[in-house]
């Protein structure tokens, strides 16, 4: 066997309730970069499933830059290290620096590709500083700033210049190089978020949570213009990005719009147009980050959904698309139609993704809890959360309809449903088993010991239980008791997940000390033994729908594709499928594969048989 990955479904931009966030793009090839978690995301706007990933920080990456001529990324992290590394041939990575002691927020390059200046967080005085980036030697001393900078910018035309704006409300202007402090501007009465020069370097602009845009000259810094208040924003100004001519300017804010300005002659900005982002008007459409890239506008809410306008037709609907932001901890594939894809994360957000196009709406819930598991059947989901309780809620398209839910009065550990009586669901508490039938508790089983993992086969007549010391129970259901049929032992560790195969003539069973089992349900004798090959735990399992393949998902970010007829020293190893760890696998087909994880991916796979 051999496998090649067919689609990758992204991350959306990590984001932070009263923060922008400053995305960049690369106008030669039409792409955007932004970071998530320690992923780093270049996505094509053409083709939003066009995605490759950069993973190599070892802090949460916090913002990343094309070079001028896109030959080259630069991204920062929370520790303060900079990393340049090339855009295509695997990532190479040509530098690494320590640049500030703290976050970094904000990093541009010089126009000839040769300094960098990056701010942040930091201690003592040293907010900023530019450096080449080929020596990382110092270009300046940056005084000037008494908090945290949130952006800064390079003067893209000679003489060159450096701005940089942040929490103490100042705009501050430097001349160099080597980088000297020139002046400084308290024109904003709060935090200043973002400063960017025009493409030309005739001016640049700063945008500030006191609502304003202030434009400056590019060479003198002497204030020249603003934004008119007539139409303008009403809450805090996030992010600024100016058209390829100069002659305008994007805004968004947390008022949940975007504006487009025309900024004339004189250099005051007047609203050309007010775009509208797709959304229900909650917090989570915030407007956070903003780019202007060649015909493109590009916008990305609080909530994590990218919407793109087009600057040639500002009237037509954007193409708006999201994602999780979050480790992607359950998959499950609607049997009606294997195309369709749901998965959930445990911030609550449920998506429902098409194979071949992507993404297709988030499940609106009425009910926004956090999901631990989550399990669909025909046209209903039920998911369990950290609160105790599960929810049943009814699928109507993309709308979820009413939702019950039973509060099980104890944390939930596992979830299994009955998949030809959809009505009986096990759920696995620490001491024992809650079984349900719809939305009523018909028992409580205390099976006196430690309950890691569970699950009911499809026709709800048994279900196999596993334990904390590793042993793995079967019992037969009668009417809405337990009886006791055998117990297994293999496992070296606490079970961790336990699936039936789709013709039910076997089970397969993972742990927490990275093994697998597959067994014969019949006689109850293991049928493929020594799946000994991941590295960490095993959190997840899922088997092909001819049941002849099975797929593991663990914590050392490898999937591992074994045949069930062949010895298990003949399988397929998927390496760094997902940074951090995998955490959901599903099979569409016989030899499609989806698989998610902590890094907030999903992809999708194509084995091809040997």
């Amino acid at each position: 066997m051999s496998q090649e990955l067919l689609e990758t479904y992204a991350c959306m931009p990590s984001t932070e309730r009263g923060r922008g966030i400053l995305i960049s793009g690369d106008a030669k090839s039409n792409s955007i970069v932004y970071t998530n978690g320690r992923s780093v995301v270049l996505m094509s706007l053409q083709n939003p499933l066009q995605v490759s990933v950069y993973g190599d920080h070892a802090y949460p990456a916090t913002v990343a830059r094309f070079s001028p001529n896109g030959e080259w990324v630069a991204s920062a992290d929370a520790s303060g290290t900079v990393r340049i590394w090339g855009t295509r041939n695997d990532f190479v990575l040509k530098k690494e620096f320590r640049v500030l002691s703290g976050r970094i927020d904000d990093l541009q390059w010089s126009p000839d590709g040769l300094r960098m200046v990056a701010c942040g967080e930091g201690k003592g005085k040293s907010f900023v500083r530019a450096f080449m980036w080929d020596s990382g030697t110092n270009v300046g001393e940056f005084d000037g700033h008494s908090r945290r900078v949130l952006s800064c910018a390079y003067k893209p035309t000679r003489p060159f210049r450096v701005v940089t704006c942040g929490e103490d409300f100042l705009v501050n202007f430097y001349e160099g190089p080597p980088f000297r402090f020139k002046l400084s501007h308290r024109d904003h009465s709060n935090f200043v978020n973002c400063v960017r020069y025009s493409p030309d370097g005739s001016k640049f602009i700063s945008v500030s949570s006191d609502k304003k845009g202030i434009i400056f000259d590019g060479k003198t810094a002497e204030k020249i213009g603003e934004l008119s208040s007539e139409g303008g924003h009403t809450g805090s100004i996030y992010a600024v990005s100016w058209s390829p001519d100069g002659k305008q300017v994007l805004t968004v804010s947390a008022d949940k719009s975007a504006k487009v300005w025309d900024i004339s002659d004189d250099s005051n900005g007047k609203v050309k147009k007010t775009l509208t982002c797709p959304g229900s008007g909650g917090v989570e459409d915030m407007l956070v980050g903003c780019l202007w890239l060649n015909d493109y506008l590009v916008t990305v809410s609080l909530g994590g959904t990218i919407s793109i306008f087009l600057a040639s037709d500002l009237d037509k609907a954007p193409t708006a698309f999201s994602g999780h932001m979050k480790n992607v901890s359950s998959l499950t594939i609607l049997r009606s139609n294997p195309r369709v894809l749901l998965s959930s994360s445990y911030d609550g957000l449920i998506v429902k993704w098409i194979q071949g196009i992507g993404y297709n709406g988030k499940l609106q819930r009425k009910e926004s809890s956090q999901i631990k598991c989550l399990a669909a059947v025909e046209e209903e989901i039920v998911t369990t959360g950290f609160d105790n309780k599960i929810w049943r809620v009814s699928l109507h398209g993309d709308q979820c309809g009413d939702a019950e839910a039973i509060d099980i009065g104890s944390q939930l550990k596992d979830l299994s449903v009955a998949l030809l009586s959809p009505e009986l669901a096990l759920v696995s508490i620490d001491s024992g088993i809650v079984m349900l039938r719809g939305t009523k508790i018909v028992s409580t089983i205390n099976l006196g010991f430690i309950v890691s993992a569970s699950a009911v086969s499809p026709d709800g007549s048994e279900a196999i239980i596993g334990g904390q010391d590793g042993k793995l129970h079967i019992y037969s259901i009668s009417g809405d008791t337990l009886v006791e049929e055998a117990v297994l032992e293999k496992h070296r560790g606490a079970i961790s997940v336990i699936r039936y195969s789709p013709d039910v003539s076997m089970f397969a069973s993972g742990d927490v000390n990275r093994e697998a089992v597959v067994w014969d349900h019949a006689s109850r004798e293991v049928k493929l033994k020594n799946m000994l090959y991941h590295t960490a735990r095993i959190n997840c399992l899922a088997w092909s729908p001819d049941s002849r393949r099975i797929a593991t998902g663990s914590l050392d970010m490898c999937v591992i594709i074994y045949e069930i007829d062949q010895p298990a020293s003949s399988r397929v190893t998927i390496k760094g499928a997902h940074l951090g760890g995998v955490y959901g696998l599903a099979f569409t087909d016989e030899y499609s594969l989806v698989s998610s994880g902590e890094d907030a991916f999903i992809r999708v796979w194509r084995i091809t048989p040997a």
